[in-house]
């Protein structure tokens, strides 16, 4: 079956890599996989899960995916991982897939604000969005994503352990969902005036909040460079920040 190039399908055919993910996919009573594809994870998954919920968005493949592993527990949907209710699972469960690129911020965003969040997220991305994602240097994403769960990455994959080869490595991205954020709501939307120019300074971004002598002494006050740029500031700031300029 030839891959959709339009939902930006690479298969990983690896199974080493593959059970890896599986693995650190933890064990238990129930995986929802996103992108089964041609099902290579979700043989992997079925070792280590009672069963598997597998959403696949491509009509052809969720068709013919559950004729590969008769007898298994496996559950397949037809529907985009970004309209699919996750309130009808109602047992602890874990989120695994190897995602499309072009997804990659709305599905992270989606499983990291689930009314029911799931015990643990292994998705296998971009290595350069899993790098930027755990970097030091703080990107929106990487504070979203800090400021709802535990975050590590695990072993990168080649581009070419992949049919097509994609144009740059993978990277596995695992995730495990804190039971409420680090900082509220209010705090990420000062996050957000932050960045609202990344490459520039951000007492320049947050002008429009306080005067510029009012932030230099709020800067200096918290002990920020007052030339510092908004990657340059971690949750913990951006908290002591909201406290002093709300």
């Amino acid at each position: 079956m030839k891959n959709n190039k339009a939902l930006g399908q690479h298969w990983l055919k690896n199974r080493t890599i593959l059970d890896e993910i599986a693995e650190l996919s933890g064990e238990g009573v129930l995986c929802v996989e996103i992108g089964p594809g041609l099902g290579f994870l979700t043989s992997s998954l079925l070792k280590r899960f009672d069963k598997v919920i597998a959403v696949e968005f491509d009509a052809e493949l969720a068709k013919k995916l559950p004729g590969s592993f008769p007898g298994k527990n496996l559950e397949v949907v037809n529907e985009d991982i970004l309209k699919y209710d996750f309130l009808e699972v109602s047992q602890p469960y874990v989120i695994a897939g190897n995602i499309p690129y072009y997804i990659t911020s709305p599905i992270i965003e989606k499983v990291l604000t689930l009314a029911n969040l799931p015990e643990r997220v292994v998705l296998l991305m971009q290595k350069e969005v899993a790098e930027r994602i755990t970097s030091d240097k703080e990107t929106l994403l990487s504070l979203f994503v800090k400021n709802r769960a535990k975050v590590w990455t695990g072993p990168v994959v080649s581009k070419v352990e992949f049919t097509p080869p994609p144009k740059v490595d993978s990277q596995v991205l695992v995730m495990e969902p804190l039971p409420k954020p680090v900082v509220k709501d209010e705090v990420f939307d000062l996050i957000k005036i932050g960045f609202s120019s990344p490459r520039k300074k951000l007492i320049h971004n947050l002008a429009k909040l306080k005067s510029k002598e009012e932030l230099t002494e709020i800067f200096q006050d918290l002990k920020i460079d007052v030339n510092a740029r908004p990657e340059d500031l971690h949750l913990i700031d951006w908290n002591d920040l909201y406290k002093k300029i709300k």
